[in-house]
């Protein structure tokens, strides 16, 4: 350790791997794989500044973890602590390009034991994605150990569509606009792992679903209707007061979520809104064709819209799927009143300052209600393993100058917290934060059970969350020597 002046030790009391996970964050390294004591890589030198070291594992220095005091010790060198931090590596993520390739960390070389990695490939509305394997060597067998996962939509709520280990190299394509990859390794063997090379491709376009905002928009081709021997005088919702817009190309819907006969259901985290258009003969005695029920849902998985769309009784069956965001946003606000929302850029602020966020989401649905989830500080946009500050986590409180505020409408959640800087004096702080949407007054919801912990929370396999990123905040001249911070939350 560097206190400015000279460099020193730490003593190895009651040194753990909750105090190496600080010091692998510190150094920009990957998780702590051992922290051994006795001087393991030789006797230090110098002062030994920090002894009973007992840190929680999230604290952005190993100054900040409770210890006897600087200095005051009753070691010498010869039990000098150390750490062994994993090699850094990143992967999974959201993936939006038209074609690309995926692969398991460090390949072709082994990959790393004990990984997670989540690919979301989203391609453009009306596209498929098409993924086809290259390679993969793992350890065989029933693939329980090390794995890959092929998903049709999110990882958590969609259909598996394959998982594989060792063998041949298939291809997979979805039936919606996104696709999940997930890639497993557990703590024993590691071997080269996996490439594959994903696309989009175009889908069918006589049908198209978007879910958006406010309404579901859907289009239908009347150049397919015709090639079915119906007229666009023949297309109806099923609460036939909402009509459709024709053009000389398509019949164009927009339904709203809380009118038109949209009805809403709730299966465990998820919320589904669905309708449903018919395409009915013209025939007023006899009949020689099949009504067409147009099946239209959007399903909410926290803070994805799956759009499905299907054809009942029909001798071509249709099915559209896509997939979309919420519109979720994070401002700031002069004062605990939310009346004038901040529109500086960057926003000046004094250290200590109470800084009041509110989080909106923009959605027509009423019964909707969201979540701060957590809240994660940053000097470094792009890095939140290495140096962080938790404000929330997994809805418990972290810092003690969080607090919430009442607010009027459940579309909104308020708090504050004060402003701060990170002891090394970084120049920006970002703050990341993860919000959850939930049915409004649902007990049972992740809304509703506040601070719990990570193993409650993965207990809940359809869990999704937002991220969104506000900023800059910037110290005022005075307030410290020099220097600006954002905010992000995870």
């Amino acid at each position: 350790m560097y206190d400015g002046s000279s460099w020193g030790t730490v003593c190895d009391d009651s040194w753990d791997l909750s105090d190496a996970r600080v010091v692998c964050r510190q150094l920009g390294c990957g998780q702590p794989m051992a922290a051994p004591g006795n001087a393991r890589f030789g006797l230090g030198s110098g002062s030994i500044f920090l002894d009973d070291v007992q840190c929680h594992g999230d604290e952005p220095s190993l100054q900040m973890c409770r210890h006897n005091g600087w200095g005051v010790h009753n070691c010498r060198h010869m039990e000098d602590a150390s750490v062994i931090c994993a090699a850094l590596y990143f992967c999974g993520g959201s993936v939006s390009n038209s074609s690309g390739m995926l692969q398991s960390p460090f390949y072709p070389g082994n990959y790393p034991n004990n990984a997670d990695c989540v690919w979301e490939i989203q391609v453009e509305n009306n596209f498929r994605v098409m993924l086809t394997f290259r390679d993969i060597a793992m350890q065989s067998g029933r693939c329980q150990y090390d794995y890959v996962e092929v998903y049709d939509g999110p990882p958590h709520s969609s259909t598996l569509l394959g998982r594989l280990c060792s063998g041949s190299f298939p291809t997979y394509t979805s039936s919606s606009n996104m696709m999940s990859v997930r890639f497993h390794s557990d703590s024993r063997y590691t071997f080269r792992g996996f490439q594959a090379h994903y696309s989009s491709i175009p889908a069918d376009h006589n049908t198209t679903l978007l879910c958006l905002p406010d309404y579901m928009h859907v289009v239908i081709s009347r150049r397919y209707l015709q090639s079915q021997g119906y007229l666009a005088q023949m297309v109806t919702l099923n609460d036939n007061r909402c009509t459709p817009t024709v053009t000389s190309h398509e019949v164009i819907f927009n339904i709203p979520y809380n009118s038109c006969g949209t009805i809403r259901e709730q299966n465990n985290d998820t919320i589904n809104y669905s309708n449903m258009i018919k395409v009915t003969s013209s025939g007023r005695v006899i009949k020689r064709k099949k009504d067409v029920h147009l099946h239209i849902s959007c399903k909410m998985l926290q803070n994805t819209w799956m759009q499905i769309m299907y054809v009942a009784e029909d001798t071509v069956d249709v099915n559209e799927n896509q997939f979309g965001r919420y519109d979720m946003h994070i401002s700031f606000y002069d004062s605990s009143s939310f009346l004038r929302q901040v529109h500086d850029s960057p926003y000046y602020i004094d250290l200590n300052q109470n800084v009041y966020v509110q989080a909106s989401l923009h959605n027509s649905d009423q019964n909707l209600t969201i979540f701060v989830d957590t809240c994660v500080a940053s000097p470094d946009p792009r890095d939140f393993n290495t140096l962080t500050y938790d404000i929330i986590r997994n809805g418990c409180v972290r810092d003690s100058s969080y607090a919430t505020y009442f607010s009027p409408y459940s579309h909104f959640a308020r708090f504050k917290f004060n402003a701060f800087e990170f002891i090394s004096r970084h120049p920006s702080v970002y703050l990341r934060c993860e919000l959850v949407v939930c049915r409004l007054r649902d007990y049972s919801s992740r809304c509703y059970r506040g601070c719990i912990s990570r193993s409650k929370r993965d207990a809940s396999s359809a869990e999704e969350k937002v991220d969104v990123v506000v900023g800059p905040l910037k110290l005022r001249e005075g307030s410290r020597s020099a220097g600006s911070f954002y905010l992000v939350e995870d």
